[in-house]
Formats: C-alpha cells, structure tokens, sequence
C-alpha cells in the first residue's frame, strides 16, 4: 500500500542531491511526507544527501521513478530536459505521478514527453540562494516560489510549496524566461557587487571585509526592496 493510501501523504523521490534537491525533501519530510530515496552519482552528492537526509537510500533514477508518487527532479536546467525524455522512452514514466521540476526558466513544456505517459506537470522554483546545508531548510520559511501548472493541478502545487513553509507566486508558462532572468540578475549582480567591495577593502589593508560590509549591504537591499514594493517586512 502506497503511503498516501495509508495517511494522505506521498511517497517522494528525490532525482539530484545538489544544493537544492536534499534541502526540499528535507522540508517535505518535515510536512509528513515519506521520503522514498535520493539519486545522486557524485561523492560529494552522496555526502550532501547524507548529511541533510539521514538514513534516506541513495537509489538509481529509475528506481526512485517506480517507487514514487511525487518524483522531484532538482538537477542542472541543462539536464532538465534529456533526462524528461530519456525516462519517457523507457517508460519509466507512470500514469497519475506528479512530477515537479525547479528549474527557474522552465514551465511546465518541458514535461511533454512525460505528459504523453500521463504525469502531472508541476514547475516550482524557489527563489531563495542556497548553500547546500541543512540551515537552508530554515531559510525556506517566508522565500517565495515561482509555481506554474496547468490550472486544474496549480493548487497542489501551491500546497506543496506551502508545506514547504514557502509562499507560491503564480507565473504564466510564458512568463518563466522573464522571471529566470530577474532570478539571475539579482543573484550575480549582489555576489559581484558584495566580491569587488570586499577585494578593494582587502587592498587597503581592512581585515575582514564581509564583516564591514554586512550592515551595509543589508541596510542597502532592504531599501531597495522597500523601494521595489517589499513592504517593511523585508
């Protein structure tokens, strides 16, 4: 019997153990859900499952895809999309599954192949920077989620993503390369920023130039973000 038989929870796969994909399960599992297993190939990806995801089984991907009911697929967005086809054209793909993806670009097109063997597409992206470690799953609390679905499944993954203690952002389908793209200028334009500040303190002789700069750059974005509409909250 299948863990949402038994409780109303489902049985999750985990495909990916870089910095995001352990860290959501891990956020899962608090939620009640049951964590079926982790795919991951590097050492240093065993390690990071193991560390976030104690006593979890490291599986092979299509392992995880026969044995689970939502399959969550946190790999490189590069790989995204051969990886959705190649487990189409061994059938791996099962009828009814949910299937979530968190490439930021991606909408829910990406899943076709998938789709054609009658999975639920569901694309959530959290918005947040992510270390890999454990206190990432803390740090999901209040982060936004990009979520797109085809309307008559968005508010399962509008719950997932609050289970998750995230708060879910629709994003039309045609709208994901905008969003991605706002993603990644925020992203690299503060680690450049934050990086050429801190290389100019060091030329000047300043020890420890991250610590000068914190309050700084905190009291900074958090004006920038008011001015942008993030409320005092931020």
């Amino acid at each position: 019997m299948r863990p949402s038989e038994r409780t109303g929870r489902l049985g999750v796969g985990i495909v990916g153990a870089g910095r995001v994909g352990p860290v959501l399960g891990a956020a899962l599992a608090g939620a009640g859900h049951m964590l079926v297993g982790v795919a991951a190939i590097s050492q240093e990806s065993v390690e990071r499952a193991e560390a976030i995801l104690p006593g979890v089984p490291v599986l092979t991907v299509p392992e995880l895809v026969e044995r689970s009911e939502l399959v969550v697929l946190a790999v490189p967005s590069d790989q995204l999309e051969p990886l959705v086809a190649g487990l189409a054209e061994t059938g791996t793909w099962q009828m009814g599954q949910l299937v979530l993806h968190t490439a930021a670009q991606y909408g829910t097109e990406v899943f076709a192949p998938a789709r054609a063997a009658g999975v639920i597409p569901l694309a959530v992206h959290p918005a947040m920077a992510f270390t890999g470690t454990s206190i990432d799953v803390a740090r999901l609390a209040g982060t936004h989620f990009a979520v797109t679905a085809p309307a008559p499944v968005l508010p399962i993954a509008q719950a997932l993503v609050v289970e998750m203690g995230g708060e879910p952002v629709v994003v039309a389908e045609g709208d994901r390369a905008a969003y991605a793209e706002a993603v990644e200028t925020a992203t690299t334009f503060s680690t450049a920023i934050v990086d050429q500040a801190a290389g100019l303190l060091e030329g000047i002789g300043v020890e420890a130039p991250g610590r000068m700069l914190a309050p700084l750059v905190r009291s900074a974005v958090e004006n920038a973000l008011l001015r942008a509409g993030g409320g005092a909250g931020v």
